[in-house]
């Protein structure tokens, strides 16, 4: 007793997958980290309220560790 056999609707892609995304879906993320990028760069451009002192001194040694 045999099996059938299926066969594909459409032909088979050459392991090309075709897949488009609108302009927005990488400016968006692009821009975000641009921004977030250069405030770490220049952290006197962000004015940031006034928080717990221990918080801000946190901040402050993890940017001195990151620097070098």
């Amino acid at each position: 007793m045999s099996a059938p056999t299926h066969t594909r609707p459409r032909p088979a892609t050459r392991g090309r997958v075709d897949i488009r995304l609108p302009w927005w879906a990488l400016a968006l993320p692009a821009l975000a980290f641009i921004s977030l990028l250069l405030l770490i760069l220049n952290p006197s451009d962000a004015h940031a309220a006034a928080g717990d002192p221990a918080l801000t001194q946190l901040v402050e040694r993890l940017r001195e560790l990151a620097a070098g």
